[in-house]
């Protein structure tokens, strides 16, 4: 189905709306990373595809409270006749490459400390809107403070390099996992660079983000991090959904 301007622009004005807290805003279906303790490390469990028992199994270890959970489906040799292939993604390869760890042929499982090593000159904030034709819009943004407080400076140069992630939480037992998974659907990276000064506003990103085949609309949210030049891990974020966990069968 070919989605047109008006359906995209429907689908991506909820998140935008989000980006700033606003009665306006809280007039859509939106979820956003508002009123949510900021993650203190990335929780990231690799899954191959070809293990048939991993999505099953619980996991060894059980994450802090304040852990941003993934679960990563990686590719594995059976391709698409792997037992795990549907929630299989390219995606998880790289972030893979970027850990500078191999490929699992069972799972994985790699944790990064969020540690700013300065100030930052904004909160990070991440943001959902509603599904539309397949598509869900989604924004990633560093928001400097309202009022009369002032945001540390921010020196010329300086670079942000951005992650966003669509991901489906799946409950205990819904689907034969033993443990709540958060699959990772969907991924947008992106690099913001401070020219003479940081944006007067701040940074952000909105961008429409397709649903895969497979994924349930009703089960998706957003999460994000931000890294310095280094590649220290400085922020995360991860959308609280209300509305929607409201709606859901308990």
């Amino acid at each position: 189905m070919r989605t047109t301007l008006p359906a995209l622009l429907l689908c991506l004005a909820p998140a935008w709306m989000a980006t700033a807290p606003s009665s306006a805003a809280a007039q859509w279906t939106a979820c956003s990373s508002d009123g949510k303790a900021a993650p203190s490390a990335l929780y990231e469990r690799f899954l191959g595809a070809d293990c048939a028992t991993c999505w099953a199994d619980a996991p060894a270890r059980e994450p802090g409270g304040q852990a941003l959970v993934l679960d990563w489906i990686v590719p594995g040799r059976q391709g698409d006749d792997a037992p795990l292939s549907a929630a299989a993604t390219r995606d998880a390869l790289e972030r893979l490459q970027a850990l500078r760890r191999d490929p699992p042929a069972a799972t994985d499982t790699a944790i990064t400390d969020v540690a700013p090593t300065a100030p930052l000159p904004g909160r990070l904030r991440v943001a959902l809107g509603p599904p539309v034709n397949g598509y869900v819009g989604a924004t990633i943004a560093l928001a400097r403070p309202g009022g009369k407080a002032a945001a540390p400076h921010v020196r010329a140069g300086t670079r942000y390099a951005f992650t966003l992630l669509l991901v489906e939480t799946v409950a205990a037992g819904a689907e034969g996992n033993a443990a709540e998974r958060h699959i990772v659907r969907n991924a947008l990276q992106g690099t913001w660079e401070a020219g003479t000064a940081a944006p007067r506003g701040g940074w952000s990103e909105l961008r429409p983000m397709r649903i895969p085949d497979g994924a349930d609309p009703e089960r998706l949210g957003a999460v994000g991090w931000l890294q310095d030049a280094g590649g220290t891990v400085v922020a995360a974020a991860r959308a609280h959904c209300p509305a929607r966990d409201a709606g859901r069968p308990q």
